[in-house]
């Protein structure tokens, strides 16, 4: 028997009209039905130039469409919590955006409530499906390092660098906005698929560029978000790990995680300052020889990629979330994993504020 395609509705027309909506479109097993933009005319102009049946203004509209049977929400953080909970009170499956919500109370009022109505959902944790962070989690688990001594992540974009780039809801720390939220987010995550939990963490921020200018009027805009961020972290296995994270770096080195363990050494990297998911290299070293770049193996890699290189992992995250729906139960990356980045990040927060270390 032939599954019919799952209805889908999409919340948000930003990064969901980048690659929400053509991942969709690309997915056999998906049937985009309804699109939702606050402003009718934005909703009306996206569902035509995409042919989506249904153009909604409210969220209540597009979640009473009987043909919607999940909803994938692409919004800002700050509202993502009310729209998630309508989602779920409405008993669509889920997929969200990161980072999950602005707190991880609210991250886990979603979680047991889709739990309690028996829902599916996913977060857009699409690290875990791009072909190099694959493998490095294969030789991982093949013991290739050995006992881990160190891991260090950098990710050091330029995207905000420029003080003359328009203020928005991210230049605002109680919206969700900084470095945190948007990199602290998927990091943590990795972090949690690759090498366990955090017993404990360390974190501080600062703000380089303090004001920027208002998109109408011109005026200079305060900006209390972090644009940099330093964490430090103890596994719960008594690796030590340091992350820097940061948005305004001029020629930054770009995202890498190295891994130093007794028997050898693992480094992932990308420098690509215009897309963070295309360009990822692996390199390895045992037993003390020069790093070598290592072959992604044929089974790993996508079927097809394109000029976004988001889009190709964010098919296999729909995958995944359309599977799990098939199979009625949430697997990682779900809420769990939401709610587990989320506290990670408030947290961070938290040790900035008191100048400490925290546990977990």
């Amino acid at each position: 028997m032939v599954q019919s395609p799952i209805g889908i509705g999409v919340i948000g027309t930003g990064f969901g009209e980048k690659i929400h909506i053509p991942g969709f479109q690309t997915h056999p097993e998906a049937h985009l039905v309804a699109v939702y933009n606050r402003n009718p005319q934005k909703a009306e102009a996206i569902a035509s130039k995409y042919q989506i049946p249904n153009a909604c203004s409210s969220v209540a509209d597009l979640l009473a469409i009987p043909e919607v049977q999940a909803v994938s929400i692409a919004t800002p953080p700050f509202v993502h919590y009310e729209m998630a909970k309508q989602v779920i009170e409405a008993g669509k499956h889920l997929l969200i955006e990161k980072p999950t919500t602005l707190n991880a109370g609210e991250a886990k009022e979603l979680l047991d409530l889709a739990i309690a109505k028996n829902l599916v959902t996913c977060l857009d944790f699409e690290f875990r499906y791009v072909p190099a962070w694959m493998r490095l989690a294969e030789l991982l688990d093949d013991g290739y390092v050995g006992k881990k001594r160190f891991i260090k992540v950098d990710w050091l974009a330029s995207g905000r660098a420029n003080p003359e780039r328009a203020w928005n809801w991210y230049a605002r720390r109680d919206l969700g906005g900084g470095a945190l939220g948007a990199f602290g987010s998927h990091t943590f995550d990795y972090l949690a698929w690759l090498f366990g939990p955090v017993s404990r963490l360390c974190g501080s921020f600062s703000t380089g560029i303090t004001e920027r200018p208002d998109p109408q009027s011109g005026e200079m805009k305060p900006v209390d978000s972090d644009d940099t961020c330093r964490i430090w972290l103890d596994m719960a296995d008594g690796t030590p790990c340091q992350v820097l994270l940061s948005s305004v770096t001029y020629q930054g080195r770009g995202h890498w995680v190295e891994v130093y363990g007794d028997r050898g050494t693992l480094v992932l990297g990308s420098d690509n300052q215009n897309d963070y998911v295309h360009g990822f290299r692996l390199w390895g070293s045992q037993d003390g020889k020069p790093l070598e770049e290592m072959s992604i193996p044929q089974r790993l890699q996508f079927g097809q990629t394109y000029p976004d290189g988001r889009l190709a992992p964010f098919i296999r995250v729909v995958d995944h979330w359309l599977q799990d729906i098939a199979q009625g139960k949430s697997t990682a990356p779900c809420l769990e994993e939401g709610l587990y980045s989320q506290r990670l990040m408030d947290l961070t927060h938290a040790s900035n504020q008191q100048q400490a270390w925290v546990n977990i």
